[in-house]
Parts: C-alpha cells; structure tokens; sequence
C-alpha cells in the first residue's frame, strides 16, 4: 500500500472496513462447514435471564406490549437456538444483542449495550467438538485477513495477529486459586494467544457435569494482551427436570419461560454451541482502546447517543 493511499484511509475507516471484513468471513466460515443460517430474533417471551453470571451487570430486560401479550428484548438467542437445533442439526445466526448495562461499565473498554454475535449451535455435539471448530475459524481469520485487509492493516500500523492453535485450557477454578477474583485481567495480560477458561456457575441452561457436581460443561474464551473475554458458549442443559430444577434454583419467574418450558417437555436435544462477540473481536485485532471504537454509531453503557 503506498503512502498516498495510507494518507486516504482514516483510521476509523479502516476499523470499520476490518469489521465488515471479520463478518464477511464469518458468515463464509460457518456456511463452508455445512451450517444453517437463521434469521435473529429481536423479541420473544423467554429470553436468556442473564443471571446468575456473576459478570452480568445489566439494569433489566426491556418489556414491551403488542398484542395483547408482553414480549422482552432478546438479550441472546440461547434458548431460541436450543429449539431451532433440534430440527436443523448445525446452526448460526449473526445475532443482534441489547443488555443494558449499568453506567459504570463505560470505562471497561469491552462493553456496548448493543453489540452482535457469530451465534452457533451444534445438535449431539459435546464442548470438546466445539473447540477445534472454534480454533479453526480463528486460525483461519488470521489467514484471511492477510489477503483481505492487508491495506486495512497499514494504515493502522499494525501487524495482523496471527493466531496458532491449539490454544490451552484452564480450569476456572485453578485460575481463582492462582490469580483471585481478578484472574480474567491478569491470565489476559500474561498470554500471548487465546486461552479456553473452561467451568463458570452462570445460567440454567449451562449443562452441569453429571460426573463432577458443581462443575459446568461451559467455556469461555480469553484475549491476550489484556482485552479479557469475546467468546462464551456450553454444553446446554436439555433434561426437562434439570431445567425447572435450575430455574427454580436461580430464583426465576417460572411463568415467562413457560413457552420454552413446553418446547422442554416436548423434548430438546443435547447440543453445544457459542457466541463470538464481533465487535470483541474487532477491538482485539485493532488494538483499540474500547470496544465503542470499532463501530459506526457508539452504544456504549453510560454515554450519550449520538443519533
């Protein structure tokens, strides 16, 4: 890229042309290895609760009246996506997310309060499938990116991060013991590659091990150089009475899952699957500041909207 062209591509043109570029691939990636694309959900009346995450920190979930029923904003399609796999054994959505959080969240660097996701699913699958998969797609996003946004890259001056897989695993809890309730900062900062951080209490839907009480078949994955979290994701709960079992635990309103409760009774399918944060993803490979700088128009926790 000569200097003429650098000078043309502003910095913010160049995050966001990266961005389009990360999604292109996505949506490539998952079709090529045989998944089906769905349509986002922006409403329904069971939603993921968002709790009891102990790293949720949103002010509620949105409510709304239309037609006589009261629907909610979906925060994610967990739920949706453990209906929708039971028929189509391999799934993805580019999903829309709104998770109003708390003001304070501003100055974190790595929360919006709407972002999108590469959202997937896989039927039968268990989490040990999912990781090659997931180490795949971002081995082969360093590739692509080489080819793609090369000119992109220049103009940030930056090097593309190549990422080598595959990447390590840790128990959450050895990396409490190790680091304390801080460990996602520091195990961040010290890599130099994603690592898995594998075992977190969260949500209902999160498979309990049936061999290891009080151990989840859940995973996360942590950014190096200290941009902490951009992939969650699980072995999903899909036993009717594990379910209720665990609704009933975290204190939730039973009567706004009663739909996904039916579809439960009816019978899920074991499955797994992961949300990748785009706009996560797209601050790491730029290096910036926050998350709120890869985006077009900031929906950044705490910040006045532009439009």
């Amino acid at each position: 890229m000569d200097t003429k062209v650098q000078d043309q591509m502003s910095i913010k043109e160049a995050k966001l042309r990266i961005v389009g570029k990360i999604f292109h691939y996505s949506v490539d990636f998952f079709h090529k290895h045989g998944f089906t694309q769905l349509m986002p959900v922006m409403l329904g009346k069971s939603v993921d609760p968002l709790g009891p995450d102990p790293g949720s920190s949103i002010v509620g979930i949105p409510e709304i009246e239309y037609q006589g029923e009261l629907l909610q904003l979906v925060s994610s399609m967990i739920l949706h996506k453990q209906v929708a796999v039971k028929d189509l054994k391999k799934i993805f959505i580019m999903s829309p997310n709104i998770r109003l959080e708390r003001s304070e969240r501003k100055d974190t660097g790595k929360h919006l309060f709407e972002f999108t996701q590469a959202d997937f699913e896989i039927k039968d699958a268990k989490m040990d499938e999912v990781f090659p998969l997931v180490e795949e797609f971002y081995v082969g996003l360093s590739e692509y990116l080489k080819k793609e946004a090369a000119e992109e890259f220049v103009a940030l001056k930056i090097p593309i991060f190549e990422f080598k897989a595959p990447f390590a695993k840790f128990e959450t809890e050895e990396l409490e013991v190790k680091y304390g309730k801080d460990w996602e900062e520091i195990i961040s900062r010290e890599s130099t590659q994603p690592v898995w951080a594998i075992s977190h209490k969260r949500e209902f839907y999160d498979k309990e091990d049936p061999t290891k009480p009080g151990a989840y078949l859940n995973y996360d994955i942590i950014y190096p150089k200290g941009f902490g979290e951009g992939l969650s994701g699980a072995e999903r709960e899909h036993e009717y009475e594990q379910i209720v079992m665990r609704i009933k635990r975290d204190e939730l309103d039973m009567i706004k899952y009663a739909q996904y409760l039916e579809h439960a009774k009816e019978g899920l399918a074991p499955s797994a699957g992961a949300g990748i944060g785009m706009e996560r993803l797209a601050r790491f490979l730029t290096e910036s500041e926050h998350v709120g700088d890869v985006t077009m128009f900031k929906r950044v926790p705490g910040m006045e909207i532009s439009i």
